[in-house]
């Protein structure tokens, strides 16, 4: 007889040991998994195996009226999805429930990116006669010049820095590495940033080997980085909500502009899968659109 609170432990321990996922991708499949079995328990029904597809439809039914969006919604069922492709792969269920389970449709949307110009007027609003106004400078042309993630930026070592050879070690989701170039500029800020900041700070142990550090001497969190790029936005009085990300859009749709290969795009950003890159390519159509209804005579 099989029982949510013991699948739930040995899906978690599957999701770390055998797909190597990251803490933030397994704690998200939990919170699913567990939403269903809170509902499901109040429906009377304490067994992941006795689950059909009536009951899912329920639940679907349920997070829908809650208002939870489509996007959302598709997360769900993916983590659900993927609890009894466990389940089956584990030879604890013979029918998965979840085959005919539909995922709603997502509309898409494009990511905001900003121009070449946008971008230097972010950077020139840094505040150079500070500290941090250095060791933010480097912080985005780094962003901009690598295309990172912001949990690859914060976790940056110094030892991941191959600056003769103009790359640098990134380590992305799941723990999987790739090398991505670097550009003239991020290397020159980011040496100005170690020899007249970092340098001269008095640094945490635990965080020696770490790049961009806080005041304290210790790793920057995410939200500082979010902080820094709302600020300068503010600043600037840009009209974009931006985030840290935009500027991996940006990386990525200016290299694609530029005629780079949608494959070696791909491998910078560290996409499993092209299709994810894809999306740049529907920017690009985009521009097209709104070239030709600005500039065609017809339009």
């Amino acid at each position: 007889m099989l029982n949510w609170e013991t699948q739930i432990r040995s899906f978690k321990t599957y999701l770390q040991l055998e797909k190597s996922l990251s803490n933030n991708t397994v704690e998200a499949y939990l919170r699913d998994i567990n939403g269903l079995r809170v509902f499901i328990s109040e429906e009377n029904n304490n067994r992941p195996d006795t689950l059909e597809l009536h009951n899912l439809l329920k639940y679907i039914e349920e997070i829908n009226l809650l208002g939870i969006s489509a996007r959302s919604q598709a997360r769900i069922i993916s983590g659900i999805k993927a609890f009894y492709k466990y389940l089956i792969l584990e030879d604890l269920i013979i029918a998965d429930p979840t085959d005919l389970l539909e995922t709603p449709r997502i509309p898409e949307k494009l990511p905001i990116v900003l121009s070449i110009e946008e971008i230097d007027e972010l950077i020139m609003a840094i505040d150079l006669s500070t500290n941090e106004g250095h060791r933010n400078k480097a912080i985005l042309e780094t962003l901009y010049s690598c295309g990172l993630r912001v949990s690859e930026l914060v976790g940056l070592r110094l030892s991941d820095c191959r600056f003769k050879e103009n790359y640098i070690i990134v380590t992305g989701k799941g723990e999987k590495q790739r090398i991505v170039p670097i550009g003239e500029k991020a290397i020159k800020d980011i040496n100005y940033y170690i020899e007249y900041y970092r340098n001269h700070m008095k640094i945490n142990p635990d965080y020696e080997n770490i790049l961009f550090l806080n005041r304290r001497g210790k790793q920057l969190t995410r939200v500082m980085i979010f902080t820094i790029i709302k600020v300068l936005a503010k600043k600037i009085e840009l009209k974009k909500n931006i985030s840290p990300h935009t500027f991996r859009h940006s990386f990525a749709t200016h290299l694609l502009d530029g005629g780079a290969d949608l494959r070696a795009i791909q491998e910078m950003l560290g996409h499993e899968s092209i299709v994810t890159t894809e999306i740049y390519t529907h920017l690009d159509k985009e521009y097209l659109r709104d070239t030709i209804i600005n500039f065609h005579p017809r339009s």
